[in-house]
């Protein structure tokens, strides 16, 4: 055991290179509860806390199970039934069809709504909003100006056209607001009741305040990339702060039904290609290369999320271990794949 964790250090300092990962943090834990390792390298170290970003989705969809167990909604349930007819009216049209009213809540989880993504879609004039945050144009948005920035935009598909998905943070952006609108609470003290507490999660939290510099900071390339009022307003679709062992907790508790009927994994299983080689189902991301990729040695399957920061929190199902942690670099979203293939390796 003492060789394999001494593999692992070597492994998570050589993955800071200081030109493209300036610091990294893992936690590994065994399914079991056997063994578990921390590691950190650079300018993080195994208590800092950093941004999850998309990987907050996990959160959304933990909540949203829970919410069906206590009979508050029906994933089934048109978002039409929750939310003001005003606010969606125009957000899905496509073919002369209006479909704004009739899209459900596993479409938005699933990404099968067809919806543009307000964040990373290009608007009239060639630039999406991440690219503008991206180059350092600092700026907050509330829900409704993200709402109305993909009424500015083209839907892909109409809900639940057959195998075709887009991820869309405009989605999860109207999911918080269900939730909210469901429980009549801010979303940040939903997931301190249903979640949070239950943990014991006291260094979780959607990102609100930007004054707060407790989180540390991602990196654009080799430069360190501080937009504080864009990470305020992120919240359903990527705006949680955590540190690696409790995101691992919260995981555990994910995958182990703890948080919402065990039984409910299996309906999250429905994938349909996003990104190569990532499939999305509802609220959950599966990875795995190919067997071409790696024809003598097939890499393992990962399940789980990741985000635009860096962040990651995966379970290898067939290896009965947890991953989760940060490299905190946005441009080259292949970087905590690769290092949790390596580790997973040792």
């Amino acid at each position: 055991m003492q060789q394999r964790i001494e593999r692992l250090e070597r492994m998570i300092q050589s993955a800071v290179d200081h030109k493209r990962v300036f610091g990294a943090v893992v936690r590994m834990e065994s399914g079991d509860g056997q063994w578990a390792w921390s590691g950190a390298a650079g300018n993080l170290n195994i208590d800092s806390r950093f941004f999850i970003a998309s990987t907050t989705k996990l959160f959304v969809t933990a909540t949203l199970l829970k919410l069906r167990e206590r009979n508050d909604i029906r994933l089934t349930d048109k978002i039409g039934d929750y939310l003001d007819e005003k606010l969606l009216s125009g957000i899905h049209h496509d073919q002369g069809t209006d479909y704004s009213k009739e899209i459900t809540i596993e479409q938005l989880m699933a990404h099968t709504s067809g919806l543009p993504d307000y964040f990373q879609q290009k608007r009239v004039g060639g630039k999406s909003l991440a690219d503008e945050i991206l180059a350092g144009q600092d700026q907050a948005w509330t829900f409704e100006q993200a709402i109305e920035n993909s009424k500015q935009l083209k839907p892909a598909f109409p809900p639940r056209a057959k195998g075709k998905a887009l991820y869309s943070d405009s989605n999860y952006q109207l999911l918080g607001k269900i939730i909210e609108t469901v429980t009549s609470q801010p979303l940040d003290e939903v997931f301190r009741q249903y979640i949070y507490e239950p943990l014991s999660l006291t260094n979780t939290y959607i990102y609100s305040n930007s004054e707060d510099q407790s989180p540390s900071l991602f990196y654009y390339k080799n430069a360190p990339l501080h937009v504080p009022l864009a990470m305020t307003s992120f919240g359903p679709d990527g705006g949680i702060v955590s540190t690696a062992e409790e995101l691992t907790r919260f995981l555990r508790a994910f995958f182990e039904g703890k948080l919402f009927p065990k039984s409910a994994l299996n309906e999250l299983y429905e994938w349909n290609r996003i990104f190569f080689p990532l499939q999305y189902g509802k609220g959950i991301v599966k990875f795995q290369l190919p067997r071409a990729f790696s024809p003598f040695k097939p890499q393992p399957e990962l399940i789980g999320h990741s985000g635009l920061s860096g962040a990651f929190a995966y379970c290898a199902p067939k290896k009965d271990i947890y991953l989760c942690g940060t490299v905190n670099q946005t441009n080259m979203p292949s970087l905590p794949y690769k290092l949790m293939l390596g580790l997973l390796s040792v």
